[in-house]
């Protein structure tokens, strides 16, 4: 298993903040639902930090595992 540190940013006018909702409308939603299509893995992701409604990130450090052994290049170019 590897754990990736990945560092985003995101313009969030049009979310619903970092955390995960019902409606499936949070950043980490999105983010989640991206990694799946790469990795055709369910994860979790982990985050430094958190940001309201249609708030703003530059540098926010994320984490999650992966159980499938990838290049690095793969993931970044994902």
């Amino acid at each position: 298993m590897q754990r990736w540190k990945i560092i985003i940013e995101y313009e969030g006018s049009q979310f619903n903040g970092w955390q995960s909702q019902k409606d499936g409308s949070g950043i980490q939603d999105n983010l989640e639902k991206a990694i799946k299509n790469y990795s055709k893995e369910d994860i979790k992701t982990f985050s430094a930090g958190r940001t309201d409604s249609g708030v703003h990130a530059l540098g926010q450090v994320v984490h999650f595992d992966l159980k499938k052994e990838s290049v690095s290049n793969e993931v970044r170019d994902a």
